[in-house]
C-alpha cells in the first residue's frame, strides 16, 4: 500500500531551513486565504511553487556556528594570576619553611578552585561564554536593554534618520471573531489612506484591508516611510515588497537599506514560526539573510534587535556537540591519578591538578545563540515558568482516597490515577482506545469532590469523549475553556475554577496555547495531558507534548489499551515504522491504485459519491477526503470543486458557496471546524457547525471558509468520520511522512480507501521519514527550573 496526496502541504513543519524555504509565494488574489487552511492557518501553499520559489535554504545550517558558541575555556594561568603567586613575607615576619611555603600555595589553589565551582553553580550571564561575533552581539544588545549606552554608542553604525517606533511584532494579521465588533476592523480612512499607497507601488489594492489591520493607525504614513513593512501581511515574499519598495522610492531602494534587512530579518523568523520554530540558531538566520540578498546579515539582526522585533538567547547544550533536548551522556570517568610523592604536600598537588582539570572541562560546555519572535519567546517562558509552579504546588501528601481509587482498577488505568494523585503534572500516551483512562480518572476525580474538567482540541473530539463519560457537563473545548464560553469559569483571582484538568489530543497544542492553559490553573491543581504522541504536531509554533515526553520532568504513563481492529492494527503497524497488509474481510480497508491526478480525482468522487455508500451505508456527509495540500492537480481546491459538482452543484451565489455545501470554517489560525453552508444575507454567510450557528462576515468570508469536503491532514486531526478517504497522487510522494500517514489514516473509524499513486515512496514515507525537527527552547528552560522525575 504505497500511495500520496500532492506535494502541497506543509504537511509536518520542518527544520530552520525548511521554515525559510517554505514562504509564501503568494499571488495577490490568494494572499489572504491562509487563515482558512485550519489548522495550516498561515502557512504558505506551499503547493503553488514549491521548492523553487526562491526562498533562502539554510540547509546546513542548524547547528549553531561553532565560532560564535564555543565556550572559551578559563586557564589558571590567566585566570587569577594573583592568586598563584606566592605572597612575599612582611620584612620582620618570620620565614616559611619550602614545605610550610608549598602547602600555602596548595591552599590558595583550592580556594580558587572552589570560588570558580561555585561562580559556575549560580546562573551563567548572558555573553559570558561567548566569543567573537556573538559575544560582541549579546554585548551590544544587553548594554542597550540595561540603558548604559544608546544604540548609536554601542553599534558602530550612523544612526538612522528618526522614524517612529516599530509596531509590536505581531506579523500576521489575526482573524477577527465570526461577528467582530466595528472597532476591531481597520477604520475606512485608514484602509483607503493604504489602498492609495499601494496604487502608487503597484501592488493589488486588494491587499488594503490586511496592510491596515497587520499596521494599525497611521499605516499609509508608516508604509510610505517604510515600504518594507508590506511584508507585515501573510503571503507577500521579499521580491515582491522589493519591487513595491522600488516604485515608491525609486533610486533611493537598496538593497543594503537597514529597514529592508529588519523587515527581512522579522520576515525570515515569521517564516520559521509558521514551520513550528519557536526560534532560529543565529548561523541559520544569518545564512538565510544572505541568501535573501541582505549583504550584512549581522548588521541587519543587530538593527532588529535593537528596534525590539527580536530577541537573541543562549542556551547551554548538555555537552560538547550534544543538540538541546538529548540526553548527556554518561560522565567520564575521572583520570586515574598517578603515583604520588610520599609526601603528603603531593598528595594534596595531585588533588588540586585533577580538579582543576576537571574545572576547566566542565566550562567546556557549549551554548547555542538563538534569535526569536518575542511573542514566542514570552510565550514559551511563561510555559516553563507556570509548568514548574504546576509541578511544585501540589501537596505531596498521601491521599486514601485517591489510593483506594486506584486499587479499584486496573492496568494503565490504575498507574494513571496513581500518578495523578502524587503529581501536579502527568503525561499520558496511546491511541484512540486508550481515551477510557482519562475518563475513569475524571470519573474518580468528580467522585471524589475534586472540579475536574476535560478539554478536547475539536467538538468532534468533545463529543467522543463525552460519550465515554456519559454525560457532556465535565466536556469542553480548549479555544472554548480559554475564551470563557465553554467550562466552569474563573475564580476572583483569574484562575479556573477547577482542581483537576484533563486536556485530550495534546500534540496540538501550541506553545502560546500551552500557556494560556497553564498560566490559567490555580495553585494545587492536577494537570493531566494526554495524547497520542505519533500523530502530526500543532499547527502553531512549538512541540510542546513532544517537548515535555524527552524532558522527562513528570510521570509519564504508556496506556496499554489496544486499538481493536483491522483498521487500528494497520494504524498501529503505521506508527512503529510498518506498513503491515492486513486482513480486512469487512472492507475496511480497500486500496485503490490510480495511474496520474485526473484519474484519483474521478475515483476519489466516485468512492464518496458512491462505492462507499453503496457497499457500507455510510453516506456521503459522513467521509473525509484527505490530501496532502490544497493545491496542485488533486488538492483540496480541485477535490472540492469536484466533490461540489456531484454532490452539491450549484452557482456558488454567496462567495462561490451554496446553501448545503460542506465547508471547513477557521475561526481562528490553527483550528478548522467543519460545517454547513446555510445561508447568506447581509450580515454575512450562514453556517451549521458543531459548536451551533456562526455568521461569517462577508469580508471574511475568502479568508476563512474553504470548502470541506476535502481537507488537509492538519485540518482533520483531532476529529474523526466513519469513513476517510486518503487520496495520495505521484507528484505527492516528497509531501509524505510517518506522521502525515499516521494521522491521515487514522481518521476514518469504520472504513478507509487509500486512492494510491505513489508506487513505493508510501512504505518508504513510513519507514524512513520521521517528523521534522523544530527549534525550540522549551526543554533547556524546563531542565534549569524542574529536576528530572525519578
Amino acid at each position: 500500500m504505497s500511495t500520496e496526496p500532492e506535494t502541497t502541504e506543509s504537511a509536518e513543519p520542518g527544520k530552520p531551513e525548511d521554515a525559510v524555504r517554505s514562504g509564501t509565494p503568494t499571488d495577490a488574489p490568494d494572499a489572504g486565504r491562509s487563515d482558512a487552511d485550519g489548522a495550516d492557518a498561515g502557512r504558505a501553499d506551499a503547493e503553488d511553487a514549491p521548492g523553487t520559489d526562491g526562498s533562502p535554504d539554510t540547509t546546513g545550517t542548524t547547528g549553531a556556528d561553532t565560532s560564535e558558541t564555543s565556550a572559551t575555556s578559563e586557564t589558571s594561568e590567566t585566570s587569577e594570576p594573583a592568586d598563584t603567586t606566592e605572597p612575599a613575607p612582611a620584612e620582620g615576619s618570620p620565614q616559611l619553611s619550602e614545605a610550610e611555603a608549598e602547602l600555602l600555595a596548595q591552599k590558595l589553589e583550592r580556594e580558587r578552585i572552589e570560588q570558580r565551582k561555585a561562580e559556575k553553580k549560580g546562573p551563567i550571564a548572558s555573553g559570558t561564554k561567548l566569543s567573537g561575533q556573538a559575544a560582541d552581539l549579546l554585548a551590544a544588545v544587553r548594554a542597550v536593554e540595561s540603558g548604559e549606552k544608546p544604540v548609536a554608542a554601542v553599534f558602530a553604525e550612523p544612526r538612522p534618520a528618526p522614524r517612529r517606533p516599530a509596531p509590536e511584532p505581531v506579523r500576521r494579521p489575526q482573524p477577527a471573531p465570526a461577528a467582530p465588533a466595528p472597532s476591531d476592523a481597520p477604520a475606512p480612512h485608514t484602509v483607503d489612506g493604504v489602498r492609495r499607497v499601494l496604487t502608487e507601488g503597484s501592488a493589488p489594492e486588494a491587499l488594503a484591508p490586511q496592510v491596515a489591520a497587520a499596521l494599525g493607525e497611521g499605516a499609509e504614513d508608516l508604509l510610505r516611510e517604510d515600504p518594507w513593512q508590506l511584508l507585515r501581511v501573510t503571503g507577500v515574499r521579499p521580491e515582491q515588497a522589493d519591487g513595491f519598495a522600488r516604485a515608491l522610492l525609486g533610486a533611493e531602494c537598496r538593497p543594503d537599506d537597514e529597514r529592508r534587512a529588519r523587515a527581512v530579518t522579522v520576515w525570515l523568523l515569521e517564516q520559521a514560526a509558521l514551520a513550528g520554530h519557536t526560534a532560529l540558531e543565529l548561523s541559520a538566520l544569518a545564512t538565510a539573510l544572505a541568501r535573501q540578498g541582505v549583504p550584512d546579515a549581522d548588521a541587519a539582526v543587530q538593527a532588529t534587535l535593537a528596534e525590539g522585533e527580536a530577541l537573541v538567547f543562549q542556551d547551554a547544550l548538555d555537552e560538547p556537540g550534544a543538540r538541546p533536548g538529548t540526553a548527556p551522556s554518561a560522565p567520564s570517568p575521572a583520570p586515574a591519578a598517578s603515583p604520588a610523592p610520599s609526601a603528603a604536600a603531593g598528595d594534596g598537588a595531585d588533588e588540586a591538578d585533577a580538579e582543576g582539570e576537571q574545572d576547566e572541562a566542565e566550562e567546556e560546555r557549549p551554548v547555542r545563540v538563538l534569535v526569536g519572535l518575542e511573542r514566542y519567546a514570552l510565550a514559551e517562558e511563561s510555559l516553563a515558568d507556570g509548568l514548574a509552579r504546576i509541578v511544585n504546588s501540589l501537596s505531596k501528601e498521601p491521599s486514601p482516597e485517591w489510593e483506594a481509587a486506584a486499587a479499584a482498577a486496573s492496568g494503565s488505568t490504575a498507574e494513571l490515577i496513581r500518578a495523578a494523585a502524587g503529581h501536579g503534572l502527568v503525561l499520558h500516551t496511546g491511541g484512540e482506545a486508550s481515551r477510557a483512562e482519562p475518563a475513569a480518572l475524571l470519573t474518580v476525580a468528580r467522585g471524589l469532590g475534586l472540579r475536574a474538567v476535560a478539554a478536547c482540541h475539536t467538538p468532534g473530539g468533545r463529543r467522543r469523549f463525552a460519550a465515554l463519560l456519559g454525560a457532556e457537563d465535565p466536556v469542553v473545548t480548549v479555544p472554548g475553556l480559554l475564551a470563557g464560553t465553554e467550562g466552569p469559569g474563573r475564580d476572583a483571582e483569574g484562575a479556573l475554577a477547577l482542581d483537576v484538568l484533563v486536556v485530550l489530543d495534546a500534540p496540538q497544542l501550541d506553545v502560546e496555547g500551552a500557556a494560556m492553559i497553564v498560566e490559567s490553573l490555580p495553585d494545587g491543581a492536577r494537570l493531566v495531558l494526554s495524547g497520542d504522541p505519533a500523530v502530526l504536531w500543532s499547527a502553531g509554533p512549538g512541540r510542546v507534548f513532544a517537548d515535555l515526553l524527552a524532558a522527562r520532568t513528570c510521570p509519564q504513563v504508556a496506556s496499554r489499551t489496544p486499538d481493536p481492529g483491522p483498521l487500528r492494527e494497520l494504524v498501529s503497524g503505521v506508527g512503529i515504522g510498518e506498513l503491515n497488509q492486513v486482513d480486512a474481510p469487512g472492507k475496511e480497508i480497500v486500496i485503490v491504485p490510480v495511474r496520474d491526478a485526473g484519474e484519483a480525482v474521478h475515483r476519489t468522487v466516485q468512492l464518496v459519491a458512491d462505492s462507499v455508500p453503496r457497499a457500507l451505508g455510510v453516506p456521503p456527509e459522513d467521509t473525509v477526503v484527505i490530501t496532502p495540500g490544497h493545491g496542485g492537480a488533486a488538492g483540496t481546491r480541485v477535490l472540492n470543486a469536484a466533490l461540489k459538482e456531484r454532490l452539491n452543484p450549484g452557482p456558488g451565489r454567496f462567495g462561490g458557496f451554496d446553501p448545503g455545501d460542506r465547508v471547513a470554517y477557521s475561526p481562528a489560525p490553527g483550528r478548522t471546524v467543519p460545517g454547513q453552508v446555510v445561508g447568506a444575507d447581509a450580515e454575512g454567510l450562514h453556517l451549521s457547525c458543531a459548536d451551533g450557528a456562526v455568521v461569517v462576515p462577508k469580508e471574511r468570508v475568502e479568508q476563512a471558509v474553504r470548502h470541506g469536503w476535502a481537507l488537509t491532514a492538519h485540518q482533520a486531526v483531532g476529529s474523526r468520520w466513519p469513513a476517510a478517504v486518503v487520496v495520495l497522487p505521484g507528484d505527492a510522494a516528497q509531501a509524505l511522512s510517518r506522521p502525515w500517514v499516521y494521522t491521515a489514516f487514522g481518521r476514518g473509524e469504520r472504513h478507509l480507501s487509500v486512492v494510491h499513486g505513489v508506487e513505493q515512496a508510501l512504505p518508504r514515507a513510513v519507514a524512513e521519514v520521521t517528523a521534522k525537527p523544530r527549534t525550540t527552547r522549551l526543554p533547556a528552560l524546563l531542565r534549569s527550573q524542574v529536576p528530572a522525575a525519578q
